[in-house]
């Protein structure tokens, strides 16, 4: 899984700049905007899923069942596309970011934990988009009474295969926002600190403001000049 090279994260073991962690801040809206999106979607479903069973959870309106998670999957299939648009580069750089100590405890540890499956879940979405896309230009030379058909049958079924994919990213979603807005506030709070460290290490080296030890010994005074001979 590769990031866009007009945005790339910071290098592995490297803190990130101020125009990486801007870089992060820009994709995280539209990441929580789409996870919220999907758990709606989610919501929405099942508070009128026991309407179209009978006691024993067996679906007794079928039409109405189906349509209805049709309808779902349409919908947490959009916010999927927004995390494979954003979610990899925020995601290379929290990973870019993080040192053992995040994972083994801190206030990120258990969101970090979550994300541990985020890569395969954005590979595999991502190859699903894929698929579609080639579906679409095989299409594109079918007869145009049938296109249509055929391209809501394939939307179908790519949105109940991506339903897997959305209900992962409901949850790995807001972990990975946590993380990354932690990581960069984080970042911002450190970097005062190595500015004012280079500041006092830039002043000790400039060579007009180099002091003399404290240990080191008094300088030798001047010898007194001999007293003038009196004039006879």
């Amino acid at each position: 899984m590769t990031t866009s090279p007009s945005s790339p994260a910071p290098a592995e073991n490297q803190p990130p700049t101020a125009a990486d962690r801007r870089e992060w801040r820009r994709h995280l809206p539209a990441l929580a905007s789409a996870a919220a999106g999907i758990n709606h979607a989610s919501n929405a479903w099942d508070a009128v899923s026991d309407s179209f069973c009978d006691m024993d959870g067996w679906p007794v309106d079928e039409k109405g069942y189906a349509d209805g998670k049709v309808k779902r999957d349409a919908e947490a299939w959009k916010h999927v596309e927004v995390f494979l648009d954003h979610g990899p580069k925020v995601l290379a750089a929290v990973r870019a970011a993080t040192d053992s100590s995040d994972y083994a405890e801190g206030p990120i540890s258990e969101d970090l934990y979550r994300l541990r499956g985020t890569d395969t879940t954005l590979e595999q979405a991502g190859r699903l988009r894929h698929e579609w896309d080639q579906i679409m230009a095989l299409m594109d030379a079918s007869q145009p009474g049938s296109l249509k058909l055929y391209r809501e049958s394939a939307e179908e079924n790519r949105n109940a295969e991506g339903w897997h994919y959305a209900h992962e990213l409901s949850d790995q979603g807001p972990a990975l926002v946590r993380a990354a807005e932690y990581l960069a506030d984080r970042s911002d709070a450190e970097r005062p600190s190595h500015a004012e460290r280079a500041r006092v290490a830039l002043t000790r080296s400039t060579p007009g403001n180099r002091r003399v030890p404290s240990d080191a010994p008094p300088a030798a005074p001047a010898p007194n000049p001999p007293a003038p001979g009196r004039s006879r």
